[in-house]
């Protein structure tokens, strides 16, 4: 069983997959370092001064009532809130990663695309007469003078 199981984690498609997620998870990372830290604050900036983090709606006080300044603050009190700004970001987090898998899929694709291209048509044919390659549209032997059907 163990040796069957050496066999399946051995396979290609098991390391390229064990690849693929690794690779993933970073990139999942830096995409989501790349919306708090890039993109939000200056989008925020442009709308006043909001920080995304720190959009919510209180559904039930905490031990301390608010109101709460910022989510970490409600979420210490044990208030009950919506965050609906930590939510707008990973909804932009998401949409990064869409595009960049569009992308990378629709590069793949003209990859495989450009390596099944159908062969050229021949320009040329063999006379039959003489065996000499001559135009595909030839009627005549240019080396032979045979009529070529």
């Amino acid at each position: 069983m163990l040796q069957e199981f050496k066999e399946f984690a051995m396979r290609g498609n098991v390391v390229d997959m064990a690849v693929g997620i690794i690779i993933g998870g970073a990139f999942g990372t830096i995409v989501k370092s790349l919306v708090a830290d890039v993109i939000m604050p200056p989008i925020g900036l442009l709308l006043g001064g909001v920080d995304f983090t720190d959009l919510f709606i209180t559904l039930k006080e905490g031990a301390p009532a608010g109101p709460y300044s910022t989510l970490s603050a409600a979420q210490e009190a044990g208030a009950v809130t919506i965050s609906y700004g930590v939510f707008f970001n990973s909804v932009i987090s998401f949409l990064i990663v869409a595009f960049a898998v569009f992308l990378l899929i629709k590069s793949i694709n003209r990859l495989q695309a450009a390596e099944k291209a159908p062969p050229a048509e021949p320009t040329t044919k063999a006379c039959g007469f003489c065996c000499s390659e001559i135009p595909i549209k030839a009627t005549r032997c240019p080396h032979c003078t045979s009529e070529v059907a």
